[in-house]
Formats: structure tokens, sequence, C-alpha cells
């Protein structure tokens, strides 16, 4: 699919609240017809990553598997490498590992767990999976995470490890850790300063810069009622420390404003026009969809990750999927 020049285009499969989750079943198997590199796996509300992944890969078809990213916070280093060797011996399908640090809601309120130094604990958390992965006795302890003895007794995965960040301090611990980092809902903009400061951090450090991977989420074509779903998922980000900051250099100040406010989360939904999804994504003709690939290509993206938006039309995301390979192609 892709020319020796371009960043890998990959496809995460989507959890949209006012969706069927199965529907990400559907999307894998699309992804997997039109020549992708990889499928991302996460989990949030629905789906256990790892059982879902374990199912796509029992399915025809040979498409590598990224798992996550995966809440440092809620899964510690070691289940998540019994996790990812498990799904890579049941499916015999090449399987990757992305660790992340999530939300206060998910890791405090839905889970009952403390979130804990971020940056630190994501550099822990990637240090110990380093050696599990690849087969290793670990015994560590760093200033958060910590694990003695333990050695897979599956076949090692030898996943390639990604870090989520955003902030600085955590994209310097990526830097210093990490084969690849990943950055979700963010304007070609951001991506050029956050590969830029991972770039700095990796010198610093005195290793090779790892590559970078955007998750933009997209739509070919969108409806009204689609493009509605999209800015649902976008509310819960929108007073989020440093997601604020570039929404509002992004000029929608108000709107972040609003949600800093306390208001009531169909209040700040009535008030998101279809521009803000749109800075942080791609929706829209051909045309569009085009230019908005070479934007995130020219900020740094190695990898472009595509989030299709579905609908009752479109289950898989078909139409999305299909105009942006297509788009890739060419």
């Amino acid at each position: 699919m892709n020319s020796s020049d371009r960043p890998s285009l990959s496809v995460s499969l989507p959890y949209w609240q006012d969706r069927d989750p199965m529907d990400a079943l559907v999307v894998a198997e699309t992804a997997e017809k039109l020549g992708y590199h990889r499928v991302w796996v996460g989990e949030m509300a629905t789906f256990d990553a790892f059982a879902l992944a374990t199912a796509l890969g029992l399915t025809p078809g040979r498409i590598p598997l990224c798992l996550g990213p995966l809440a440092v916070d809620v899964r510690s280093p070691a289940t998540i490498a019994i996790g990812a060797a498990s799904v890579a011996a049941l499916t015999g399908r090449s399987v990757d590992v992305a660790i992340g640090s999530s939300s206060s809601v998910v890791v405090c309120d839905w889970h009952g767990r403390e979130r804990r130094s971020t940056a630190r604990h994501l550099e822990d958390s990637a240090r110990i999976l380093r050696g599990l992965l690849a087969g290793e006795k670990v015994d560590f302890a760093g200033a958060v995470e910590r694990t003695k003895g333990y050695r897979l007794r599956l076949a090692p995965p030898r996943s390639t490890i990604t870090v989520a960040a955003f902030g600085p301090h955590a994209l310097a611990a990526a830097a210093r850790t990490a084969d690849r980092v990943v950055l979700n809902l963010v304007t070609p903009e951001q991506v050029s300063r956050c590969a830029a400061l991972v770039r700095a951090a990796a010198d610093e450090a005195g290793r090779p810069t790892p590559a970078l991977s955007v998750w933009v989420t997209g739509a070919a074509d969108p409806t009204k009622d689609l493009l509605a779903s999209v800015r649902r998922g976008i509310v819960g980000y929108l007073r989020a420390p440093g997601y604020d900051a570039m929404f509002t250099e992004a000029g929608f100040g108000e709107v972040v404003r609003l949600a800093h406010s306390g208001a009531h989360p169909r209040e700040i939904l009535s008030a998101v026009p279809d521009e803000l999804p749109a800075a942080v994504g791609m929706f829209g003709n051909e045309t569009v969809l085009a230019g908005r690939l070479e934007q995130y290509r020219r900020a740094g993206a190695d990898e472009i990750v595509v989030v299709p938006a579905t609908s009752a039309e479109d289950p898989a995301g078909h139409h999305t999927l299909a105009t942006i390979a297509r788009l890739d192609h060419d």
C-alpha cells in the first residue's frame, strides 16, 4: 500500500458510544482486506483488549496487531506481558504493545486506582516490559513500578513498545524508553512540536529517536449524525491539561472555557462546532482528506493510524477506509 517514502497507514478500532461494540470486528476485517499495515486494539469501556485481539487473530488473515494503549495504572507490566504473549501464542500473529496513562475517570472512578507520577510510571513500565517481552527474568525497582523474579512461560512475543504521551515529561520518558511514541487527537502543529521534543530527549539520552505514530479520527463525506458522534467523543478532552491549550490555540477557546466552567456535558456538546474535531482529524471529500494526510506526514508522522467514524449505514467504516487507502496508494 505504502511507497517507501511514505509513513505506514494503519487502523485503530473505534469504540463510539452510540455504536454497537461489535463494529470493531468488521472494521478489523475491512482493514485486513484493504491492506492496511496493522490494527491497533485499544480498550476503555467495552472489550478487554487481549480477548478482542485473540478473537481477531483467530479469523482469516495475517495483519499484525498492536495492543493498547493499555493504562499503566490499571494493568501491571507482568499482566501486559502475559496478555501479549497469550495473544501471540493463541493466534500466531505479530503482537506489539502500547502503554499510556488513560484518564482520571477510567483509572480512579472506574477502576478505583490511583494515578501515580505519570511520566515515571510510564518509564518504569516500559523498562520492565522491555525485559519481560524478550523472555527475560526481570528484577526491577523503579520510582513507581517494581517486579521480581517473573519470566514468561509462553514464548516471548518480542513485541515493540509504544508509549502514548502528550505532555513534555511523558514525551521525554517515552523518548528514553520506547520504540515508538503515539499521539492522539492532535493538530499537525502539535505533532511537529511533540516530534521536536521527542528528538531532543532521545538525543540527550543517547538513543535513536523513537518512531512517531499519530491516531487521526476521520470520515469520508461525513453525515451530520456521524459528525455529532465524533463531537461527543471529544467533549471529555476539552478541559484535559495540554489538550485545553491546544484547542484554545486552534481557535476554540470559548468552548474550552465552557468546559472548565463545570457546565453539563450536554451543554458543552451543543457548543462544540464541527470545525473542532476537524482541527484534530480529517473529515470531508477526497481533496480534504488528501490534504490532511499530507499535513500529518509533513508534521513528522511515521505512521498515520486512522480511527474511522462508523455509522449504521457503514458499520465497518468501509467508505472512509477505502477512500484513504486509495489516496495513500495514489
